[in-house]
């Protein structure tokens, strides 16, 4: 390509191809009946939905791609986080134009359902490669009508969902990036067993000052012991890994033990300077798991309103469905867990000074 073509002028309107888009909106309801005015806002608001879609899946596969390399370069991380904050304003964006959806009411959708079936928004591919993406696994959804959630999609788009099951989804990318994390051991320092002696000794002086009060029944005393647990409890897959590796095998828990004690420690040391672009990372996962299940349970929510207990033009049991998706489509679950395992500054064990120093920028007159 020359230097003339290569800096040749663009006008607006081609470069974004306005006209393409802007003739995009077909009205059933003009075609096989009588025009409904509001089914203009459904399908401009669904396209705008698919574009959005189009953008996040973009960004996913740029993070995904840099995790695949066995060596994460650190710079790659912040890059990540900065991708993934652009994925959370995508989807609270997501999240308000349900608003703009609701200025339909029941009655205006009404005027042109009928003309939908059996289109859905379960047919939406972009999504489930999203879904698919992030790290939801077929054996953790709630299946669609008792089929396989890929079942509404033609030949070519059951493989493209297949081809991404196969490999490696970004749940399973930053699993592999905790477990190879070099802090877990450092010298004498063995961070399972000095967290695990913190554990017990935060709940030791808990159950002492429950016990020590003189303001509390003995009732009383015995119920806030039971809900403050022990070892056995809220702490019990942290202190033992065979326990751990059955969570992870009955499908309780997905992360396995070496990441998940990874991204304690994470959580735990995150002021040190070297910590705080992989918890700002962790953060960022659990915030899209928060916003996804928002957009889903506003979404069902919707329904509600619009359709109250009427099946789903796809033919799904509408609101029951998506609300239990809500409920149950967590991807990052695991991530969340962490706050359960958390201890408070006071108790976390000392780290020794050399090891701190690695966790750190430190700069010295003497290199310069």
């Amino acid at each position: 390509m020359n230097n003339e073509a290569k800096f040749s002028s663009v006008h607006y309107n081609t470069y974004l191809q306005v006209d393409k888009i802007t003739s995009a909106q077909h009205l059933r309801s003009t075609e096989v009946g009588e025009a409904a005015h509001d089914e203009m806002l459904f399908i401009i608001t669904h396209q705008v939905y698919e574009l959005w879609f189009k953008q996040i899946n973009f960004e996913l596969r740029a993070i995904i791609s840099d995790f695949s390399a066995r060596n994460v370069n650190e710079k790659n991380v912040g890059i990540a986080v900065s991708r993934l904050e652009r994925i959370i304003e995508i989807m609270k964006l997501l999240v308000q134009q349900i608003r703009i959806m609701e200025t339909m009411t029941p009655l205006d959708f009404l005027d042109f359902r009928n003309y939908l079936f059996p289109a859905s928004g379960f047919q939406s591919l972009q999504f489930r490669e999203m879904e698919v993406m992030l790290g939801l696994k077929e054996d953790m959804r709630t299946t669609y009508n008792n089929k396989p959630y890929h079942c509404v999609f033609s030949e070519t788009g059951r493989e493209k969902l297949e081809g991404l099951e196969k490999g490696n989804s970004l749940l399973d990318l930053v699993e592999d990036w905790l477990e190879r994390t070099p802090f877990l051991e450092f010298g004498d320092f063995n961070f399972v067993a000095e967290y695990q002696k913190a554990v017990k000794a935060m709940i030791g002086k808990e159950q002492a000052a429950i016990m020590g009060t003189d303001i509390l029944s003995e009732e009383t005393k015995q119920m806030r012991l039971a809900l403050l647990g022990d070892t056995n409890s809220y702490f019990a897959g942290i202190m033992d890994e065979n326990r751990h590796n059955t969570l992870v095998r009955e499908g309780k828990l997905k992360l396995s033990y070496k990441a998940t004690l990874a991204a304690l420690f994470i959580h735990l040391y995150r002021d040190e300077p070297i910590l705080h672009q992989p918890f700002r990372l962790l953060s960022k996962l659990v915030e899209i798991d928060d916003q996804l299940t928002t957009w889903r349970y506003r979404h069902a929510q919707m329904v509600m309103r619009m359709l109250g207990k009427k099946v789903g033009t796809g033919g799904s049991s509408g609101h029951e469905y998506l609300a239990v998706t809500a409920a149950r489509h967590h991807i990052f679950s695991d991530f969340h867990n962490v706050s359960t395992l958390l201890i408070p500054r006071s108790e976390l064990p000392v780290l020794p000074e050399v090891f701190r120093k690695n966790l750190g920028f430190y700069f010295s007159a003497a290199n310069t």
